[in-house]
């Protein structure tokens, strides 16, 4: 299989099912921002040393190409052999979210990002969820039942997660959170 097939030189793409669409397409951009994220997650995951959160991203990541894959297939083709994304990975989010915070103190601010390289890339990981949780809600509303709804429980729950996260890992690295406290006037 070559990497380049010169297919997309005039700005189209071709979905999982044969239909070609133009590169900036809202499903397009949808796939390709869970995309984006997963490769920040693995960015993530290389700076952890915790063995157990490093398994728990690699387990996202894989769930990440599911939702991916869904994505990018092409709608109305159901004989599509794509594999689906179950709500128990929402329930495992939960109560990863849960474990974690058990052992936190209670938010009274809101945080600033930042601190350890580790922490802030769990917050660039929960940005770009959050981006591309609103990609894939567009392309629900621009292609009406061709989103799961799992695939938006899945990002909302894991933008959570990846919040915590940053919140677990400078607790592990000792590193104080610094509150955003609005200047009074």
């Amino acid at each position: 299989m070559k990497v380049y097939t010169r297919k997309g030189d005039k700005g189209t793409t071709q979905l999982f099912g044969g239909a070609r669409v133009p590169k900036h397409h809202v499903r397009i951009e949808a796939y390709g921002t869970v995309d984006e994220l997963n490769s920040f997650i693995g960015w993530l995951r290389d700076q952890i040393n915790d063995e157990s959160v490093r398994e728990e991203l690699l387990i996202i990541q894989n769930e990440l190409f599911v939702a991916g894959s869904i994505l990018a297939s092409q709608p109305g083709k159901n004989k599509l052999q794509v594999p689906t994304l179950e709500k128990n990975s929402v329930t495992r989010l939960e109560q990863a979210i849960d474990a974690m915070d058990a052992h936190l103190e209670p938010l009274r601010y809101f945080i600033l990002p930042g601190g350890h390289p580790a922490v802030s890339a769990a917050h660039l990981c929960r940005t770009i969820c959050r981006r591309a949780e609103r990609c894939v809600t567009s392309l629900g509303e621009t292609e009406p039942d061709t989103v799961p709804p799992v695939i938006l429980e899945y990002l909302n729950r894991l933008s959570d997660y990846f919040f915590v996260l940053a919140r677990h890992l400078a607790r592990l690295l000792s590193v104080p959170e610094i509150p955003w406290i609005p200047q009074k006037k």
